[in-house]
């Protein structure tokens, strides 16, 4: 699955993006905000693709590198995952290396995944899960016009708030 925006191409990964993903899921300023085990060798990169791979294939998730075009490297991803079982929700998952943040381009990756989940997956509602302390996410959310969902919470991760954007 392959989506286009005025600057950026958002396509699968495969193993040829290992470096791209060691170096975006690794990176420190992403990972302040998110709990999750970091790839710390290519080879954990590697198995994270593979992990991808294997549950794209199960329809359990979509999974986007971002690209500026005309360039082949990754300088983020965005994901739709955590599927309701009726297929009518999912969770948007983001991440950007700090090069590349305040340039709009998360905005326009979202933009283009939020297309894509309501008009060709035909979702009804996406959820985004955001640290409290993240601010430049939750404008993010709030541009294109997620609504903080203050009475949930994330039973996995307190710190987290979230955000829900009906169709």
């Amino acid at each position: 699955m392959r989506l286009e925006t005025q600057r950026l191409i958002l396509k699968e990964i495969d193993e040829s993006h290992t470096e791209d993903i060691l170096r975006i899921r690794s990176n420190e300023l992403i990972n302040r905000y998110v709990k999750r085990n970091s790839p710390k060798t290519n080879y954990d990169a590697l198995e994270f693709i593979l992990s991808i791979r294997k549950r794209t294939q199960n329809k359990e998730i979509i999974f986007w590198g971002i690209s500026c075009k005309g360039k082949n490297n990754f300088i983020g991803t965005i994901c739709l995952w955590n599927f309701s079982e009726n297929r009518q929700t999912a969770e948007v998952g983001y991440e950007l290396l700090p090069d590349y943040h305040k340039k709009g381009i998360m905005s326009e990756a979202l933009g283009s995944v939020l297309d894509y989940g309501f008009n060709d997956l035909n979702l009804q509602e996406i959820l985004a899960f955001t640290h409290q302390q993240n601010e430049n996410s939750q404008r993010l959310l709030l541009k294109h016009h997620f609504i903080l969902e203050e009475n949930k919470t994330d039973n996995k991760n307190p710190e987290n708030v979230i955000f829900c954007l009906k169709r």
